[in-house]
C-alpha cells in the first residue's frame, strides 16, 4: 500500500476513514472531548502567562514576598485587626518610654504608641505605592504604546518630552512641587509621583510595542484588514505588556520609599497624617535616648520595600523568555 502524505491522511480521516496514530517513545495519550491527544513533542505549547504562573508558584521568593504583601494589604484596609488603639492618642507622661505590656514597641516623643502608629502607617504607604503604580502604568503604557505603534511625529514628541522629565531630579522636584501644597492627604504625593514616573514606563512600553508590531502574527492581521485598534488591543498589547508589569512591580517599592523620603523631608504627608516617613523624621533626634522610636517604623519600611522588590524580581524571572 503506497504511503500517504500528511494532507492525504488527514483528508481520509476526515472523510470517515481511520488513521493510525503512531506515538513516539515517551508520548502519552490524554482524554479530550475530541478523542485521544498526544502530549509529546507535537502538543500545543502553553502560553507565556500559564508558564509564568507555574514558575511563580514554585518560587519560594515569590511565595514569601506575596504573603508579606498580602499581610500589608490586609492591615492597610483593616488595621484594627491587630491594633486596637488610636495612633493619635498620646500621653506626654509616657514619652520615649520603652516596651511595656500591651505596648510592645514603646512610645514615641509625643507619648504615642509606636506599635499602633506603625500598623496604621502601612495604610498611607501602601496606598501611595499602589495608586502611583496604577497611574504611572496607565499613562505610560498608553502614551508609550501609541508612540511605538504609530511612530513619526508622535514618537518624536514623546521622546523629547520624556527627556525633559528625566532631567528633573525627583527629590528636588518633590521639594519644589509639594512645598506649596498644604493638604495632609496622600493625593498630592501620588500626583507628583505619577507626574515624574510615567516616562520610565512609557519608554519600556514603546520599546515593547516596536518589537511586537514587527512579528509575523501582527503582519498577518494587518494583511487580513484588521484595524489599528484591533491590532493594538488583540495582538500587540497582550504580547508587549510583560516588561511593563515587571518594571511597574519593582517600581512600586521605590514609590513607597519615595513617599517616606518626601515625608521625612517635611513636604510629603504632613501631620496629623500617619506615615512611616513622618515617624522616622520625628525619631531621628531621639536616636541615642530612644532608638526604638526609629527602629520599628524604619524596619517596617525596609521590609515593605524589600517585599515588593523581591516580588518584582520573581515576576521578571518568570516572564523573561531568555531564562527558559
Amino acid at each position: 500500500m503506497p504511503e500517504q502524505t500528511p494532507d492525504e491522511a488527514i483528508s481520509s480521516a476526515g472523510a470517515g476513514g481511520t488513521m493510525d496514530l503512531a506515538l513516539d517513545e515517551g508520548d502519552t495519550l490524554e482524554k479530550t472531548p475530541g478523542g485521544p491527544r498526544g502530549t509529546g513533542p507535537d502538543t500545543k505549547p502553553q502560553s507565556l502567562w500559564s508558564d509564568a504562573w507555574r514558575d511563580l508558584r514554585r518560587n519560594p521568593v515569590f511565595i514569601v514576598s506575596a504573603l508579606i504583601i498580602l499581610f500589608l494589604v490586609i492591615i492597610s484596609i483593616w488595621p484594627q485587626l491587630i491594633a486596637s488603639g488610636d495612633p493619635l492618642d498620646c500621653d506626654l507622661d509616657k514619652a520615649q518610654e520603652g516596651s511595656q505590656p500591651g505596648h510592645p514597641f514603646g512610645y514615641d516623643g509625643q507619648g504615642c504608641d509606636v506599635y499602633t502608629r506603625v500598623v496604621y502607617g502601612a495604610r498611607n504607604s501602601v496606598t501611595v505605592g499602589i495608586c502611583s503604580t496604577i497611574g504611572v502604568s496607565l499613562i505610560g503604557s498608553v502614551l508609550g504604546g501609541l508612540a511605538g505603534f504609530f511612530g513619526g511625529w508622535w514618537d518624536a514628541i514623546l521622546s523629547r518630552l520624556t527627556d525633559v522629565f528625566f532631567g528633573i531630579p525627583v527629590v528636588l522636584g518633590g521639594l519644589v512641587f509639594l512645598s506649596v501644597v498644604t493638604s495632609s492627604t496622600v493625593w498630592p504625593v501620588i500626583g507628583f509621583i505619577v507626574l515624574l514616573g510615567w516616562p520610565q514606563i512609557a519608554r519600556i512600553a514603546r520599546g515593547s510595542v516596536i518589537t511586537a508590531k514587527h512579528n509575523d502574527y501582527v503582519q498577518a492581521a494587518r494583511a487580513l484588514g484588521a484595524s489599528n485598534g484591533r491590532m493594538m488591543l488583540r495582538h500587540i498589547a497582550p504580547n508587549a505588556v510583560a516588561p511593563v508589569i515587571v518594571v511597574a512591580t519593582i517600581a512600586l517599592g521605590t514609590y513607597i520609599s519615595l513617599e517616606a523620603t518626601l515625608s521625612f523631608l517635611g513636604v510629603g504627608l504632613k501631620p496629623p497624617a500617619v506615615s512611616w516617613g513622618i515617624d522616622i523624621s520625628a525619631a531621628s533626634q531621639y536616636i541615642r535616648n530612644a532608638p526604638h522610636m526609629l527602629l520599628w517604623p524604619a524596619g517596617a519600611l525596609a521590609v515593605t520595600v524589600l517585599a515588593f522588590i523581591m516580588l518584582g524580581d520573581a515576576v521578571r524571572d518568570a516572564l523573561d523568555p531568555k531564562l527558559r
